[in-house]
């Protein structure tokens, strides 16, 4: 069957996932911690800084695919993941804020996994699924198929690095706000990835 053939089917499941993820993020825009429950250095911040960076990318990502193909279910995907991450970016931007915490930090992304206790440096791996320059350079200029199917490839990596991101979260954060929206984006991301195994499949 050809990707033109369902696209009924991928809008109608992309429109529960963006369901999912918006009612993630009201559910965890209720009562915010004090600051006193959150530090510099803990996950709950981590989290909030490593996650924005993530996400935009992905938002990058996105734009570049919906600006180089006509095909009405990528389309949609595209613009399901700019609308729900950009807004989950904007939200842990709010809790920075709020905790009265700077958006930028000292240490190396992800030395926040393990919590409190964390070693003071992460691996030097980076956050997991991020795609280097040269990825995305490539990305911008494929055109058609062969932009789909790389962005496919190169945003169910994304979401699997953002699953990872989303477990250690859900592991060591302190706060409900921070464990309510990880547990959002482990469901989203997670049906996403079959979504995006299916759509790539097809296009094979």
């Amino acid at each position: 069957m050809t990707p033109a053939a369902r696209p009924r089917g991928v809008l109608v499941l992309v429109a529960v996932l963006a369901l999912l993820a918006g009612v993630g993020g009201t559910v965890a825009v209720g009562r915010l911690a004090s600051t006193s429950e959150v530090t510099d250095f803990g996950a709950d911040a981590g989290f909030a800084r490593d996650m924005q960076t993530h996400h935009l990318q992905a938002v990058e990502m996105a734009f570049a695919v919906r600006d180089d193909t006509d095909d009405e279910a990528v389309r949609t995907l595209a613009f399901d993941i700019i609308t729900s991450q950009q807004q989950q970016a904007g939200q842990m931007y709010g809790w920075l804020v709020q905790w009265g915490l700077p958006q930028t930090a000292s240490r190396a992304p992800m030395a926040w996994v393990g919590g409190e206790h964390a070693a003071h440096g992460a691996s030097g791996d980076g956050m997991p699924g991020m795609a280097t320059p040269a990825q995305l350079d490539e990305l911008r200029a494929a055109r058609g198929v062969e932009a789909e199917r790389l962005f496919l490839r190169l945003m169910i990596a994304h979401h699997e690095g953002g699953v990872q991101m989303a477990d250690a979260a859900l592991a060591d954060a302190r706060t409900d706000e921070v464990r309510t929206l990880a547990g959002a984006i482990r469901r989203a991301q997670t049906a996403e990835i079959t979504l995006m195994e299916q759509m790539l499949a097809e296009r094979s």
